[in-house]
């Protein structure tokens, strides 16, 4: 199962205004991007921006504002939340985890997805939701339930009383529910004490995932209402998480919310957060059999540049890339004969003759490389391009698919049987091959909690000074023992077309993500309708001071 996010966000600004400095305190809250997932056959990643985007190298030394930095020392531990994972991506196209929500908790299988900032799951009264494989969050019978109230920093019902959110993606899928928030727990094997986090609970599904089998998604990536964000602004784990995608015919696999010790032989890329709000890596070259293709690097540099995505099941590559890549792999199984795919709707590229052991694949299919920027290589074996044919025995199917899109989209497939470690608090993601089905016996963790154990005000480490990670009222803008920062607030002039309802929501992530800051210093303040399809709007900036 592959998606990518719709924006809706299509609008000239026009900044102009007088600008007026004070004293404040952020909301430090990570920035939420625009949220992905991504189609199977053809991926559509659409424009971000509405001026051309920077290069990744433009900004390479630039990181974003960030409150977490601001501390004088950080706990010399912190705990991990480490998670198993199931399902497989050819049975399923995805891998899920079990997150349990509520009090007493009820029980979700969510597809774990780094392009994705929300987390969501089927509401007891949702009008159109599929039938997955657990029941409905019950927002009554959970005693520590609390809606989300609308404000003026978040999208609300028709009724103006809760927030919203809505997710659109590309294969003509969506999402769209409320906001509440409860306490999350990660299962028996956490050493990460239950939290309170934000979550979507859903009043409506279509597509995809309407149809699906796994109840939700587990949002990873980079916004305030993604899991990660909030543990971090909690200061509950650190700025890291690892993921590890079990093999071929295998499944399962782990994951960890958390930093964990970089095993020896991990190979690391720069991952710029400025140059896309997904993942991205800084990928040169593609080495079939130990030889470079024929491209110049810029193919793996354009639009978003090269993203890796868990909600992503195959691989895409740019439509030069994809060619080259294709006839040099075929060259060297020459020997082998070509048959049609499993599904007739799409023309595969498949070889029988290879034999049924996976395990002897990379006597037959040669080694792939990706060569990062700095020079390091990252080493994929034959399961990390091809997918087992299911109708043919001993056949098996290209992974890697020609993308629309200029971008260079890594999927689920790549990274099977690879530890993948997103350091989000350095900016690097690593990669090191290893068997994920034995992963956990290797991270050595401590015993872990019940799921049902609630944390102790002594063991919330959010509560001393960190502000909600939820909207909140511009007024309760003072927080014990934080920096005093300046506020810059400026007026805009927003045109829209009759067609286009303005999402404010959108339109925040915009400005910060154009002004290169966090969402949660861009607030919306007031707005004025002009008519003649313009409003004037009054925002207020936090700028921090190192």
């Amino acid at each position: 199962m592959a998606r990518r996010t719709l924006s809706q966000l299509s609008c000239k600004v026009l900044i102009f205004g007088l600008i007026v400095i004070s004293l404040g305190d952020p909301f430090l809250s990570a920035s939420e991007a625009f949220q992905s997932s991504d189609s199977r056959r053809r991926p559509m990643i659409l424009p971000l921006y509405l001026s051309p985007p920077a290069s990744s190298s433009h900004h390479h030394h630039r990181r974003p504002f960030d409150g977490r930095r601001l501390q004088k020392s950080d706990p010399p531990h912190l705990p991990n939340a480490r998670m198993r994972l199931h399902d497989d991506l050819l049975a399923n196209g995805y891998y899920t985890t079990r997150l349990y929500i509520g009090t007493p908790p009820q029980e979700f299988a969510l597809i774990v997805d780094t392009g994705s900032t929300v987390t969501y799951v089927p509401c007891s009264d949702c009008k159109q939701c599929g039938k997955h494989q657990d029941p409905r969050f019950q927002p009554n019978s959970s005693s520590t339930y609390q809606p989300i109230k609308c404000s003026i920093n978040c999208n609300c019902d028709n009724e103006g009383v809760q927030c919203t959110y809505e997710r659109r993606y590309a294969e003509m899928s969506s999402s769209s529910g409320v906001l509440g928030e409860d306490i999350v727990s990660f299962g028996n094997e956490s050493e990460l004490v239950p939290q309170r986090a934000v979550f979507g609970c859903e009043t409506l599904e279509t597509g995809d995932l309407y149809s699906q089998r796994a109840d939700g998604i587990m949002g990873l990536g980079r916004g305030r209402l993604s899991v990660m964000d909030q543990l971090v602004d909690k200061r509950v784990i650190d700025d890291s998480f690892s993921l590890c995608y079990g093999g071929m015919g295998v499944g399962g696999g782990a994951m960890v919310l958390g930093a964990i010790p970089s095993p020896p032989g991990m190979v690391f890329t720069h991952s710029d957060p400025f140059r896309s709000p997904y993942y991205n890596i800084e990928l040169k070259e593609i080495h079939v059999a130990g030889k470079p293709l024929k491209l110049s690097p810029k193919v793996f540099d354009q639009r978003h540049g090269t993203v890796l995505d868990s909600g992503t099941t195959y691989a895409y590559l740019p439509e030069e890339a994809f060619l080259a890549f294709k006839d040099a792999l075929i060259k060297k199984i020459h020997f082998l004969k070509r048959v049609h795919g499993p599904d007739p709707n799409y023309n595969d590229i498949c070889f029988s003759g290879a034999g049924r052991d996976v395990t002897q694949l990379s006597k037959i299919f040669p080694e792939v490389d990706m060569v990062f920027n700095n020079g390091q290589k990252w080493s994929l074996s034959p399961e990390n391009y091809l997918f087992r044919h299911t109708k043919v025995s001993g056949a098996y199917c290209l992974g890697i698919f020609k993308n629309a899109d200029s971008t260079t989209l890594l999927g689920g497939i790549l990274v099977r049987n690879t530890l993948v470690t997103y350091d989000r608090e350095n900016d690097k993601i690593g990669f090191w091959k290893t068997n994920c089905s034995e992963l956990g016996k290797r991270l050595n963790y401590v015993s872990a909690p019940s799921p049902s154990r609630l944390p102790s005000d002594s063991q919330n480490r959010s509560t001393e000074i960190l502000p909600p990670v939820v909207p909140v009222d511009l007024s309760q803008n003072v927080f014990p023992g934080r920096i005093q920062i300046g506020l810059i607030t400026f007026d805009m002039i927003l045109g829209f077309n009759n067609s286009m309802k303005p999402n404010f929501t959108e339109l925040t992530e915009f400005i910060a993500h154009e002004l290169e800051v966090k969402v949660s210093q861009v607030h919306l303040m007031n707005f004025t309708n002009e008519g003649n399809n313009s409003l004037i709007i009054g925002l207020q900036l936090e700028t921090l001071i190192y």
